[in-house]
């Protein structure tokens, strides 16, 4: 290659970063996102998250209505667009009518997080069958009950849907097993999904969190907390804002190459 041709080649790689650098950030401004479980612990810090990035966030909640109203009133005091709606994705008619209330005021749904979850802590081998099945219930909810309408309600080309798991799903935590059983469930059915949906330009993933230091933590014994940091690669537990901020990644337009993916957002504990 003679000088000029190389010069040539350079200014075209120069003029081309440039155009990249200098093209406008996408955002998620003006986007319906749906986060079910929204209105406490993880779910209400990535409501928050999306609100501020710009999203309508519809807040899902199953019965405390004081909480719910609280989120709303904490979220549009600090400039969100937010929106409550009650139902109990846990049951099929609950799930399906959530999606259906927002096809009939929305007309559509860019973003859903699904990360309403419940826990009944017992030993594996002496299980409640009627509480690991609603742990289940919960945490399949509108991804298994509202499957059929996900492809038509969700924006072709642009959706995003992000399933919260637990690293729990792969690694065995005394007393979690029917949780885990259904976060594990959860994990499979992202990655189906994400292969149907795939083909309408609707990504699905899932975020494995590990024990989160704002969640919980705190009634860990001292010797467990202890052990669990010195594992993390960072030295201190996940936070709910990290999680957030992952699951935030996964809804903007530049994860669209990210299908059927598990990001584990634990500290690095997982690494050792």
């Amino acid at each position: 290659m003679t000088d000029d041709a190389a010069a040539k080649v350079t200014t075209r790689a120069g003029a081309h970063s440039a155009d990249r650098s200098d093209a406008p950030s996408l955002t998620l401004s003006g986007s319906v996102a749906l986060v079910t479980g929204a209105t406490s612990g993880l779910g209400r810090t990535i409501a928050g998250k999306l609100a501020a990035a710009g999203c309508e966030v519809l807040l899902n909640y199953a019965h405390d209505d004081h909480a719910a109203r609280d989120t709303e009133r904490q979220l549009a005091e600090a400039g969100g667009k937010v929106r409550l709606m009650r139902a109990d994705i846990g049951t099929p008619l609950g799930a399906v009518r959530l999606l259906d209330d927002i096809r009939r005021t929305h007309g559509r749904l860019d973003i859903l997080v699904h990360s309403a979850a419940s826990f009944h802590p017992a030993p594996t081998t002496a299980p409640h069958i009627g509480q690991s099945l609603r742990d289940g219930a919960v945490t399949l909810g509108p991804l298994l009950y509202g499957a059929s309408r996900l492809g038509e309600l969700m924006t072709a080309g642009a959706g995003r849907i992000v399933a919260i798991s637990s690293t729990g799903a792969h690694a065995v935590v005394p007393g979690y097993a029917g949780t885990a059983m259904a976060k594990a469930a959860l994990e499979t059915l992202v990655r189906y999904l994400a292969v149907e949906l795939a083909g309408r330009g609707i990504a699905v993933n899932a975020v494995a969190a590990g024990k989160l230091a704002d969640l919980g933590a705190d009634a860990l014994p001292a010797i467990v907390r202890e052990q669990l940091v010195r594992r993390s690669a960072t030295g201190h537990l996940a936070t709910r804002a990290e999680v957030a901020d992952v699951v935030s990644l996964l809804c903007r337009p530049e994860a669209g190459g990210l299908h059927g993916q598990v990001l584990t957002v634990d500290g690095g504990a997982t690494l050792r």
